[in-house]
């Protein structure tokens, strides 16, 4: 009997649609799993967030999310908007809302208009008799002019009220359950409770996307199979405040990846915090290396590389390798539109006869630099075939002029 291949199931959400203009994103359902991020500067300086957005989206983020915090905030967005629009940046704006967004979404029709999907975090919409009324003008103006909400609970403002409710049932309970579990119900709770209500108020189903965002690895792949198995909408991935560097990409990889491996999550984002001198895109490029890894999206060309051992005490491989993934991503604005195709491309740089070989025939091209003590050789393999020999100190130049004559051999032919 076979051994069966690996892959996630498929995803059981209903499909929403992100509109702005006459463009459509499609999320959950068939579609591709969204990569989404957030901007970090102040809403109010149009020019350098239209910026920070272009280079989000640029780097791979499908949507782009912006702080609309004061009236300020509110007024900028339109410009945000003409700004992206004369750089050709199509990326789809959402604003993301907290305490006032009722007043700023009726106050300011045009930031209403201007963003594709509003963020709405239930624990922060209003307390009391307020919260039903405040809640349904946000969702009074989404209803109005198309837009797509996405409500998000986050466990660092949850609704106070809801979770005291909870707390009290639990107690008259024969069996209480953990404070943790109540934790976990309050954020579903939430989530779906306010997307039932929402479509009561005339929001179609197609409109919502939710999520229950925490920081605990294990706490978001409990929250998300059970938000999973009681409804149906759209969700939305991330582990929130994930920290920087390795903590966070490790974390948000390890939480996401089980998720999306069993078929949970239509829209991810990695909330990295970046670190000193990093750029923003940093979070783009790992959720994408996340997808990438699991073979649900193709971005770059994938680069094999040995990690190195007493065979290789020279850096040459290091180094080549590092110049030929650089290389690859740089030019991928440009051969994208150029080179259908080449997205799926697989370069082995390998450092010893051991694998090099091996490996570099498994590749679409790929080349063994010779270990310590080997002949002083690298032998280039194309399509599986040994092509050619580079020998001397320009061996990286080389092979990278052999990688852009086959990407425009094999596919430069989709566009002829």
């Amino acid at each position: 009997m076979p051994i069966a291949l690996a892959g996630p199931p498929p995803r059981r959400t209903r499909q929403a649609r992100v509109r702005w203009g006459s463009r459509v994103v499609t999320v959950g359902d068939d579609a591709p799993v969204r990569i989404q991020s957030m901007t970090n500067t102040d809403t109010v300086d149009a020019i350098g967030t239209a910026i920070q957005v272009k280079e989000l989206a640029q780097a791979g983020s499908e949507m782009v999310r912006i702080t609309v915090n004061t009236p300020e905030a509110a007024q900028a967005v339109p410009h945000v908007r003409e700004q992206l629009d004369r750089m050709g940046i199509d990326v789809p704006l959402v604003g993301d809302f907290h305490y006032n967004g009722h007043r700023l979404l009726t106050e300011y029709p045009d930031c209403a208009q201007a963003l594709s999907k509003y963020r709405i975090n239930p624990g922060n919409v209003g307390k009391g008799d307020k919260r039903d009324r405040q809640f349904g003008m946000m969702i009074e103006a989404a209803a109005r002019w198309d837009k797509a909400v996405r409500i998000g609970v986050n466990w660092g403002s949850l609704d106070q009220e809801l979770l005291a409710t909870l707390m009290d049932a639990n107690s008259r309970r024969a069996q209480p359950w953990d404070a943790r579990q109540v934790m976990y119900e309050a954020l579903i709770t939430s989530a779906i409770d306010s997307a039932k209500l929402a479509e009561s108020m005339g929001l179609a189903g197609e409109q919502i996307i939710l999520s229950c965002k925490v920081s605990g690895v294990q706490d978001l792949i409990a929250v998300y199979r059970e938000l999973a198995r009681r409804c149906d909408y759209a969700l939305h991935l991330g582990l929130t405040e994930a920290g920087m560097g390795t903590k966070g990409t490790v974390a948000s990889s390890a939480a996401l990846a089980i998720l999306l491996q069993e078929g949970i999550g239509d829209t991810i984002r990695v909330s990295l915090t970046p670190q000193p001198g990093e750029a923003r895109t940093q979070e783009v490029v790992v959720a994408s290396e996340i997808l990438q890894a699991l073979g649900l999206r193709v971005f770059v060309p994938s680069v094999t590389a040995c990690p190195g051992c007493g065979r290789t005490t020279s850096t040459t491989f290091q180094e080549l390798a590092k110049q030929i993934d650089d290389y690859l991503r740089a030019q991928m604005p440009l051969w994208r539109a150029r080179y259908p195709g080449v997205e799926g491309m697989k370069v082995a740089v390998m450092g010893c006869i051991v694998n090099g070989p091996g490996e570099s025939k498994h590749a679409d091209i790929g080349i063994s630099l010779p270990g310590t003590g080997e002949a002083p050789a690298a032998p280039v393999f194309i399509d599986g075939e040994k092509a050619m020999t580079l020998r001397g100190e320009r061996i990286a130049e080389e092979f990278q002029v052999i990688v852009d004559n086959y990407v425009a051999r094999r596919y430069g032919s989709a566009t002829a």
